[in-house]
């Protein structure tokens, strides 16, 4: 166990946000109730086209139930197959614009609940917590997942 103050600090905060999030609350305050919602920031966050295999790296879940997700997603008309016109057999994964409406709600419901938490810090205040907050994501802790952690 660590003697420092701040790292067992920060492996309490960080505890907090993973269950806040597997109760999907910001998810169900923005009216999505499924996880196949995640599929949604899946493909909105990646660079490159995405494909099922993608969603289950991202999400760390095995094919099966990637295709499921996406597969629910599609039926909620948020995500749409396209052909891949290199490969006919790949299909890509695309947000409809009823999926690109339901993420910049998601955008601004988060955004909110984010301000409102920092409602009483300073402008220099949150510029710091950003600029550290994406320094730590960006360092990726190592070893950390959720099948290491035993919880």
């Amino acid at each position: 166990m660590y003697e420092d103050n701040e790292i067992a600090a920060v492996e309490r905060a960080m505890i907090a946000i993973r269950r806040r999030q597997r109760r999907r609350v910001l998810a169900k305050s923005q009216g999505a109730t499924g996880p196949e919602f995640e599929v949604l920031d899946v493909i909105e966050g990646a660079s490159e086209p995405v494909g099922v295999s993608t969603v289950a790296e991202a999400l760390s879940v095995d094919q099966p139930r990637a295709s499921r997700l996406v597969a629910a997603a599609v039926a909620a008309g948020l995500v749409r197959r396209e052909a891949d016109q290199a490969d006919g057999r790949k299909a890509w994964l695309v947000l409809t614009e009823a999926g690109a409406a339901a993420m910049e709600q998601a955008h601004r419901t988060r955004q909110a609940a984010f301000a409102a938490a920092m409602a009483g810090w300073s402008a220099s205040e949150r510029a710091e917590f950003a600029r550290l907050l994406t320094r730590f994501v960006e360092a990726g802790p190592s070893g950390v997942s959720e099948e290491s952690d035993p919880r």
